[in-house]
């Protein structure tokens, strides 16, 4: 699903008349505060590595993620976004049926389906506040060769304790686990949460995005870490020069200097707590809508008299993009998802949803 993720910039400042600059951007997931500082400079000052071919394995920006973790760089592999490891994984593994925990991230079947493997899926439901319930995960997992889970959910934002999900692994010994952690770092004591080091687990991969925290979409840069033996599996399919030399260098900076990457991660969760406050405060009293309960940075949010693209449509007029759920598996036309920035933009939504909700009422 190519067009599949986030909204469209182009298409809505065409219908409204305006410049691609002019358009507030919510419907992507990325850290509001933006890159830490010093990498747009190193990028400026590195951009004659294009005119090399970079590693052809990424080692030495697996080496930077497995020594900040405290892992063996041999239970790492580095590639072009996390996505690159969901398209890889099913054929990797020959896996012949998965199960997607749900609403999820649409790409986890669409990988499947591109290597004709079956998929079901085990949704959570909004009465349960996208809770999911993990005996019943359990149960659906007998059989399936994969389970994708996303930790924290996208796009609920539902968070699955680390102790729950090892013991979910443990029952499952014949069924390989993705655990898809691109989002962690924005929650509160995320390292709490994470299973990155739990390489011994023999069936358990887990996904980590640069992507998402640090800003920097357009380098495509993410990894995969887990037991050797799964790691041979996947580098047995992996093609040479994934991560070209930008991203890896820029990868490898931020990973030269790991006293900066805490406080950072720190700066940010900080931030986030205190904007979803504001905007959940903003938009308490505001009758058709109902904001979903989160840890992460994105807000979930299901309407009560109007249909998502018809709200997209009326905050699309004050420049606003935002995400129509619709094609998220579980959920439907009544969803939209709003990805925090600044505390003035973030207002500036809330402000804008209310004039679009109190239409109904007038």
């Amino acid at each position: 699903m190519i067009q599949g993720h986030g909204g469209n910039k182009q298409q809505l400042a065409d219908r409204i008349g305006c410049g691609l600059e002019d358009i507030i951007d919510m419907s992507s997931n990325l850290n509001p505060l933006g890159p830490p500082k010093r990498i747009h400079a190193f990028i400026r000052e590195n951009i004659h590595l294009i005119h090399a071919l970079p590693e052809p394995d990424a080692a030495g920006m697996s080496k930077g993620f497995a020594d900040y973790h405290g892992i063996d760089p041999g239970c790492v592999m580095a590639g072009n976004g996390t996505t690159f490891f969901i398209y890889t994984l099913p054929l990797a593994l020959g896996a012949k049926k998965a199960l997607i925990l749900g609403p999820a991230y649409a790409d986890y079947e669409d990988a499947c389906a591109a290597l004709n493997v079956k998929t079901c899926h085990c949704l959570t439901l909004a009465q349960n506040n996208f809770v999911p319930d993990l005996d019943q995960l359990s149960a659906e997992a007998q059989g399936a060769d994969l389970v994708f889970i996303c930790n924290p959910n996208n796009p609920t934002g539902a968070l699955i304790d680390k102790q729950d999900l090892e013991r979910l692994i443990g029952r499952h010994t014949n069924t390989c686990f993705v655990v898809d952690e691109s989002y962690l770092p924005f929650v509160p004591d995320a390292e709490a949460f994470s299973l990155v080091t739990q390489t011994h687990q023999p069936n358990l991969v887990v996904l980590s995005s640069m992507s998402k925290i640090f800003r920097i979409p357009g380098l495509r840069t993410g990894f995969l870490s887990g037991a050797k033996t799964l790691i041979r599996k996947v580098m047995a399919h992996y093609q040479p020069w994934s991560v070209n030399a930008l991203a890896q260098a820029v990868i490898k900076n931020i990973y030269d200097h790991p006293g900066d990457i805490l406080p950072f991660y720190r700066q940010t969760r900080e931030f986030i707590v205190k904007e979803r406050r504001a905007f959940v405060h903003a938009l308490a009293e505001t009758e058709g809508i109902r904001l979903f309960d989160t840890p992460v940075y994105f807000v979930l949010a299901r309407l009560d008299r109007i249909s998502a693209p018809e709200l997209c449509r009326r905050v699309g007029d004050d420049r606003f993009l935002i995400r129509d759920c619709a094609n998220f598996k579980g959920l439907s036309d009544r969803f939209v998802r709003f990805s925090l920035k600044t505390h003035e933009i973030n207002l500036a939504l809330a402000q804008s949803i209310k004039t679009a909700l109190a239409r109904e009422h007038t």
